[in-house]
């Protein structure tokens, strides 16, 4: 778990950006696929903070140089890999894991273009969970390091940071309360409205969307077996909340569903 301050000196700085994976990175040697600006990409207006002036951005062009390609189910990094780089999700989308004792697998996380993967790292200095991409996926590599530099210069950056970790902090607590005091019914309602808007966000829509995930994966994310998901989904459909034909949903009556 991430803390806004800890770790986080005056000095920190902030950014992100979106990504594809492929093998996993524990150094600023990983694959390099092609020169990636920030000036230039199309989702910098999520990634980025808007107060950014050209030279500002210019700057950020001399950190944010490359990107990586992700194959389905192959690692971005993982557990115990050392903490070099953030990655911002520039295509696709990741899950995040950690391995049990046993070698069960509790998903952590679902993360989509637009989103940061990574800052698991920042707090010991290695990730303590794995990113593995759903689908064919690509990532802009961030080196922390350089990223501290700039932002003792772009205090907005700076700022962005704090709000990334800050984030992850709320997520996780909402984790918790989801886990922690929510039917399998309210779980599965908050999770598709939870989606629904960070679609939006991104500029796609909020009402229908593909899953990449399985729902083996949302189980495991909910604390929910595979057959109570399956039976949550056909309630929704019953009641004309969702309409779901294979890993399409559309959310039919949203208010219905913020009511579960």
């Amino acid at each position: 778990m991430l803390s806004p301050t800890a770790h986080m000196p005056d000095r920190f700085p902030a950014r992100h950006a979106n990504v594809i994976p492929i093998q996993p990175a524990t150094n600023d040697t990983e694959s390099r696929q092609g020169t990636v600006r920030c000036s230039t990409c199309s989702m910098r207006s999520i990634c980025m903070p808007p107060e950014l002036s050209a030279e500002d951005l210019a700057k950020l062009d001399t950190v944010i140089c490359s990107s990586r390609s992700v194959k389905r189910g192959d690692t971005l990094y993982r557990a115990g890999d050392g903490f070099q780089s953030i990655y911002a999700i520039r295509v696709g989308s990741f899950k995040t894991v950690v391995m049990h004792r046993d070698g069960r697998e509790h998903v952590t996380g679902f993360q989509i273009a637009g989103e940061a993967l990574g800052l698991d790292g920042v707090c010991a200095g290695q990730h303590n969970c794995d990113a593995i991409a759903l689908e064919d996926s690509v990532v802009c590599i961030i080196p922390f390091a350089k990223l501290e530099v700039l932002c003792r210069e772009l205090r907005p950056m700076q700022h962005h940071i704090y709000q990334m970790m800050s984030s992850e902090i709320v997520r996780e607590s909402g984790q918790m309360m989801l886990l922690g005091t929510m039917s399998a019914e309210q779980r599965l309602a908050a999770f598709l409205l939870n989606l629904s808007k960070r679609f939006k966000r991104r500029g796609f829509s909020p009402a229908e969307f593909n899953l990449r995930m399985t729902r083996e994966e949302i189980g495991c994310y909910l604390g929910m077996k595979l057959e109570t998901v399956s039976r949550m989904f056909s309630r929704f459909q019953r009641d004309r909340l969702v309409c779901a034909n294979g890993k399409t949903v559309k959310i039919t009556d949203p208010d219905g569903l913020a009511r579960v």
